[in-house]
């Protein structure tokens, strides 16, 4: 009975096309075992493909990762450009401030300053240039060494509204000898005479200061010493000087 039914299940299998090694001869309520997966090529049992991607992934995460360090860095370098910029704003804005602050208490208070250049030197000198600062910034500035300065016996430096307060007048004067007959070699002699001078400006009040060039006297005195400079500061209010507040 029992090779009956083997011979059965034989026929049936060549029927289907089959091996009899695919088929398991096993006795009555054994069961066959399963089929072993087949080996690709590669040697792999597992059937699956070598985990490429995988790998493929991990280069990719590299790079990534490489260049995000390159683009944290040029953000960090834009954030310090901006708060650098940030900063010069902050400081032209503070600058800003303060001149307006200047300008608007000059202008309120009605303060104001005049300075004249009069030149009294004689014949034995000539002047090359000429430089006046108020409170340390130019106001006039000329050079000639052909003698023009000479013919501007007087002519006014400096009208404005300043703040109340202490300033300062500050002249420069380039000097060349101008002598004839015996006292032709002082013509080599340059040199320079500068001088300051203080005044107070008051609130609602025109100072006007007259600075004058001129030779002070006496026999001892050498040709170098002679050049003096003289301030002559004058305030009165401004409805009696004529001014006006800027």
């Amino acid at each position: 009975m029992r090779m009956t039914r083997m011979r059965m299940l034989v026929a049936a299998a060549s029927l289907a096309g089959l091996g009899t090694s695919s088929v398991a001869l096993a006795q009555d309520g054994a069961v066959a075992p399963e089929e072993a997966p087949a080996t690709d090529p590669g040697g792999s049992a597992s059937g699956e493909e070598p985990d490429a991607e995988a790998a493929s992934s991990n280069g990719d995460s590299d790079g990534a990762g490489a260049g995000g360090a390159d683009y944290d860095r040029e953000l960090l370098t834009i954030e310090e450009e901006v708060h650098s910029l940030k900063e010069q704003v902050f400081r032209a804005k503070a600058t800003l401030q303060l001149l307006k602050e200047i300008v608007v208490q000059g202008t309120a208070a009605g303060s104001r300053a005049t300075v004249w250049h009069e030149n009294k030197l004689g014949r034995g000198y000539t002047v090359e240039s000429i430089a006046y600062y108020l409170d340390g910034q130019g106001k006039f500035s000329k050079a000639d060494p052909t003698g023009g300065l000479d013919e501007m016996r007087e002519f006014k430096v400096f009208e404005g509204a300043v703040p109340p307060g202490t300033h300062s007048v500050t002249v420069n004067l380039r000097l060349r000898g101008n002598g004839f007959g015996v006292f032709s070699y002082v013509k080599d002699y340059t040199f320079n005479v500068q001088s300051s001078h203080s005044f107070v400006a008051e609130e609602g009040k025109n100072c006007s200061v007259r600075v004058v060039s001129d030779e002070r006297r006496g026999i001892g005195r050498s040709f170098t010493e002679r050049p003096n400079v003289q301030f002559e500061t004058t305030c009165a209010r401004l409805s009696d000087s004529g001014g006006a507040a800027e």
